[in-house]
């Protein structure tokens, strides 16, 4: 994978400079991601940015707003498995932003991964099996299948405003979606996606864009099932896993980098968090 540095003394105007959000989607479409360094930007900054780059915001309701179009990355200590982001939601982003304010001394790396490279180091049955349709299946509690509705749902702006018409509506809109409402609230939730696609950012080439690999920080782990019926297995994830090792590189952050990635083409994760003085920002939406 390419290592895209795009550096704030070749840009006089800073993150407005329209050269460098030409650079950006150029690193996009060749590469899958691209790292901005030397802007310091303030938290204010980082948020145009996201707002120059998605035509639409989106959010992950379980995180908390650092402006009302980021949010602070907090998923533990641990090590983070490769993902998309909210790849098992409905409207998955095309484009994640990364602002690491305050860089940890040691650890905490960024895990990058192309998924075309982990897609052709498939073999050709597990090409076949992962050509597939997948649906994800997962007990979503109240409050934040509710705040995920009200900021996709164009009629309402809080949990307090969903009513069941608005969850119909938006099981409407949204293809390859089904539900069952439980008693306390909570919602059995159940998404169709592909789980290898081609980028939106051009090209057909077919990478594995999905978030099985990936973590269940704020909620239920879910099953994941093939349209032949057949479940996903830990043991086959981890055996995904290894390939995708031998093609993952890191972020060491400095204090001010963003990194813009393709969320239909790129899979993040973190090593584990050896320094915890460290603040992540991330904003994302749709092009």
């Amino acid at each position: 994978m390419h290592y895209n540095i795009l550096r704030a003394r070749d840009h006089a105007d800073g993150l407005k400079d329209t050269a460098l959000l030409a650079h950006i989607r150029c690193d996009l479409a060749r590469d899958g991601w691209t790292l901005l360094r030397g802007f310091d930007p303030q938290i204010e900054d980082f948020s145009d940015l996201v707002t120059t780059l998605c035509s639409r915001v989106t959010f992950d309701p379980a995180r908390n707003h650092s402006t009302d179009k980021t949010q602070m990355v907090d998923a533990g200590l641990g090590p983070i498995g490769l993902h998309i982001e909210n790849g098992n939601t409905p409207r998955c982003p095309d484009i994640v932003t990364f602002l690491a304010q305050t860089a940890a001394f040691e650890g905490s790396q960024t895990t990058i991964c192309d998924g075309r490279a982990i897609w052709d180091r498939f073999d050709p049955a597990r090409k076949a099996r992962w050509s597939q349709k997948m649906t994800v299946e997962r007990v979503l509690p109240e409050l934040l299948w509710k705040r995920y509705l009200a900021n996709e749902h164009p009629a309402i702006s809080e949990p307090e405003e969903v009513t069941m018409e608005h969850v119909l509506q938006f099981e409407q809109a949204v293809p390859g979606q089904g539900f069952t409402l439980h008693d306390d609230g909570s919602l059995t939730y159940r998404l169709t996606v592909d789980p290898a696609r081609a980028s939106r950012f051009g090209g057909t080439e077919r990478g594995f864009a999905n978030a099985v690999l990936g973590p269940s920080h704020n909620y239920q782990p879910p099953r994941y099932r093939l349209a032949d019926g057949s479940d996903v297995t830990p043991d086959e994830i981890e055996d995904i896993r290894a390939i995708a090792e031998e093609v993952t590189h890191e972020i060491n952050w400095q204090d001010g980098d963003i990194a813009v990635l393709d969320n239909t083409r790129v899979l993040h994760g973190r090593r584990a968090i050896a320094d915890a003085n460290r603040n992540l920002f991330i904003g994302m939406g749709m092009i």
